[in-house]
């Protein structure tokens, strides 16, 4: 029987893997738990396979190593396949890019039974970058994942979005097969799209259906921050990915039309106004700070989210139609 599993979604992430795969080898405190690594392919092209099966060659005892095949691009589609072929009642999700602390698999393991109704919980994420980061990068921070709450416990707030990202998550695996749907509205970024929100939108129907969010800061990982991702025109179009799911996930808390039609002119407004503040407060310098260039170009594509909702959904529906 498997008591824990760490699903492991990658795409093309051969280079990235082994690194992943010493820290998880190497965890420390879990002699008595019954754990295994599901690294979920999504659909690499790279040889990630053959990485996977030559470690499979000369692997041994716990924790298991197993691969499975996405062939949907998506992360949110890596994290379903893994949901689907876990068996553990509790299921975690690290990205490729991210180093657990030794213990960070019994810690996440030990937090499980802590709180009543407990649905999913993340901890701390640290940056690692390769290259230093702009200045006043903390304002921006949480776009790329960094989480750093703290030393208390605390519980997440759903309702304004306030989540923990999917780079180092634990999610109990009945409450995502009871309250999640199998076919995700946000597929998470992918060729030509940096949209973000994938990794929050299963956390928003947990909680929905009565299931807590929590922050457990005992959870230890490093987020690995390569020099381009701190590219000027890398961190705006992540800035405008973020605030482009806005709607969309905020629209999932919505109980019928009129409540969607006020949401959508709450945040079209709200965006535009935070906009207005940020270049009255800053006035010329939004332009050529980079820091400054992402707050605007999220609280801009935030506004604009209702309507790039609407357009996403047209063209799905348009591409299901005969």
């Amino acid at each position: 029987m498997v008591d824990f599993t760490v699903v492991v979604p990658t795409y093309n992430g051969a280079q990235r893997l082994p690194q992943l795969l010493g820290a998880l080898r190497s965890q420390v405190n879990t002699e008595s738990i019954h754990w295994e690594i599901l690294v979920v392919d999504n659909n690499s092209s790279d040889s990630t396979k053959q990485l996977i099966e030559s470690y499979q060659a000369i692997w041994s005892g716990w924790p298991m190593l197993r691969y499975t095949f996405e062939s949907q691009q998506g992360a949110a589609y890596a994290r379903q396949r893994g949901m689907q072929d876990a068996v553990s009642e509790w299921v975690s999700f690290v990205d490729d890019d991210v180093i657990p602390s030794s213990d960070w698999v019994s810690t996440a393991y030990s937090f499980r039974d802590s709180q009543p109704q407990l649905g999913a919980y993340g901890g701390q994420i640290h940056p690692q970058f390769e290259s230093d980061p702009p200045e006043d990068f903390k304002r921006i921070q949480s776009f790329l994942a960094i989480r750093e709450r703290g030393d208390q416990p605390h519980l997440y707030d759903p309702e304004n979005l306030v989540l923990p990202p999917s780079a180092a998550w634990v999610v109990c695996r009945q409450a995502w097969l009871d309250s999640v749907p199998t076919k995700p509205n946000l597929s998470g970024r992918v060729k030509g799209s940096m949209v973000q929100g994938d990794d929050y939108e299963p956390l928003i129907y947990m909680h929905l259906a009565g299931w807590k969010i929590w922050y457990n800061p005992d959870m230890h990982v490093s987020h690995q921050i390569p020099k381009g991702r701190l590219e000027p025109s890398y961190l705006v179009n992540l800035s405008r990915g973020c605030g482009l799911c806005v709607y969309s996930l905020r629209q999932i808390m919505a109980e019928n039309l009129f409540q969607q039609l006020l949401l959508a002119a709450k945040i079209t407004a709200g965006g535009l106004k935070r906009a207005l503040m940020l270049l009255l407060d800053h006035q010329q310098k939004v332009f050529t700070d980079v820091v400054l260039q992402c707050q605007m170009v999220f609280f801009l594509s935030s506004a604009a989210s209702p309507f790039y909702s609407v357009k996403a959904l047209l063209k799905r529906d348009s591409a299901i139609l005969p």
